[in-house]
C-alpha cells in the first residue's frame, strides 16, 4: 500500500496527516510552529519532524510499514523559488532522520511545496476549485479555477495588508477608543471592556501594554474579540469597525472573482480563521453581501482542515493528474 503525507505549517502549530492510497486518514500528528521565516529553520524542522513522527506512530497501529510515495509542504509564507529550495532542504534532513520509522519512495515529481492558503481551499472544500477567505490573525483570499488559473489578493502582512484580520480590527478598536476619549468619536463601550479586560485604571494606560510590554501581532488580535462583543451588543462604532472589515473582505473576494471565474459560474467560497467565529454575525454578514453580487456563489464552512487538503495535493501527485 502507498501512503501519502500532508503537512500545514504555520506560525502558531503544525499538522501533519498520513493518508493511503485510497484517501483513507490513518494517523494525525500535531507539534509547534513550522514558518520558518519567523522561527527559524532549525525549529521549523524539528516541529515538522514531531508532527510527522506523531502521524506515522498512529498509523503503525494499522499496518506495519510507512512507504511515502508522495509529500506535500503547505507552509505559511512560501511562494517564492528560494522557499522552495529552503523546504526542499528540510525535506532531505526529513529522510534521513533516525526518529522517523518511515520507508520514503518519493520522487522529486511527487513533492508539493505551497503557500497554506492553497491547502486550505482543498481541504476546506475538498477539491482545488473554489476561494478560500481566510481571516484569523492575519488574513488572505485565494482562489483557483477548474482551468488551474490562481488568483491571490491580500496576504501582505500586519504592517502592509491583513484587511478584515482580527490583527486590524484589534487595533482600529484601540483607535476608536482612544478617540472616543479624546472626543473625536462618539462613546462607546470598547472604552470600559478594554480597561476591564487589561485590568486598566484608566484607558490612557493602554499606552504602557501596547508600546512599553512588547506586545506582538497575535497578542493585538486576541483583542478582537472585546470589539467583536462590543459590536454583538448594538454599540455603533464597534459595528462600523465590523462592517468595515466585512467589506475588506467581500471586496478581496470580489476582486478574485471577477479575475478567474464567470459571473454565471457556480463557485464555493470557504470561509476560515477565528475571525469567522464572532458573536456578531460577520459570517452572515459577509455572506449577504457577496450574495448581493454573485447569486451563483456558495458560501460553506470547511468540509476538512488543511493538512487533509495537503494530503489530497500530494495523493493528486501520485495518482496523476485526474480530479481529487
Amino acid at each position: 500500500m502507498s501512503y501519502v503525507l500532508g503537512i500545514d505549517g504555520g506560525g502558531s502549530k503544525t499538522v501533519c496527516i498520513l493518508m493511503n492510497g485510497s484517501g483513507k486518514v490513518l494517523g494525525r500528528g500535531e507539534a509547534g510552529a513550522s514558518n520558518y521565516q519567523s522561527i527559524g529553520v532549525e525549529a521549523a524542522l524539528t516541529s515538522i519532524q514531531c508532527a510527522v513522527n506523531a502521524a506515522v506512530i498512529e498509523g503503525l497501529k494499522l499496518t506495519d510499514t510507512i512507504k511515502i510515495e508522495a509529500i506535500c509542504f503547505g507552509l505559511a509564507g512560501v511562494g517564492r523559488s528560494q522557499d522552495n529550495e529552503v523546504v526542499k532542504n528540510i525535506f532531505e534532513e526529513l529522510k534521513i532522520s533516525q526518529f522517523l520509522p518511515i520507508h520514503w519512495a518519493v520522487s522529486p515529481s511527487n513533492i508539493v511545496i505551497c503557500n497554506d492558503a492553497l491547502i486550505a481551499l482543498v481541504g476546506g472544500i475538498g477539491n482545488d476549485v473554489g476561494i478560500v477567505v481566510a481571516a484569523g490573525t492575519g488574513s488572505i483570499v485565494f482562489g483557483r479555477n477548474s482551468q488551474g488559473v490562481t488568483k491571490r489578493v491580500g496576504g501582505w502582512g500586519y504592517i502592509l495588508g491583513d484587511e478584515g484580520s482580527a490583527y486590524k480590527i484589534a487595533v482600529a478598536g484601540m483607535q476608536a477608543a482612544l478617540k472616543s476619549y479624546d472626543g473625536r468619536e462618539m462613546s462607546t463601550r470598547i472604552i470600559e471592556d478594554l480597561q476591564q479586560h487589561l485590568g486598566l485604571a484608566s484607558i490612557e494606560d493602554l499606552i504602557e501594554v501596547i508600546y512599553r510590554r512588547g506586545w506582538g501581532v497575535k497578542e493585538i488580535a486576541a483583542l478582537a474579540p472585546i470589539v467583536d462583543n462590543a459590536a454583538a451588543q448594538g454599540d455603533e462604532v464597534a459595528n462600523k469597525i465590523i462592517n468595515e472589515a466585512v467589506e475588506e473582505l467581500v471586496q478581496a473576494t470580489s476582486t478574485v472573482v471577477d479575475a478567474i471565474f464567470s459571473l454565471s459560474e457556480f463557485i464555493e467560497v470557504v470561509t476560515t480563521g477565528s475571525v469567522w467565529q464572532s458573536k456578531c454575525k460577520m459570517r452572515e454578514r459577509f455572506t449577504a453581501s457577496i450574495l448581493t453580487n454573485f447569486p451563483a456563489v456558495k458560501v460553506i464552512l470547511p468540509r476538512h482542515e488543511p493538512a487533509y487538503g495537503a494530503c489530497l495535493l500530494a495523493l493528486k501527485k501520485l495518482v496523476g493528474e485526474k480530479e481529487i
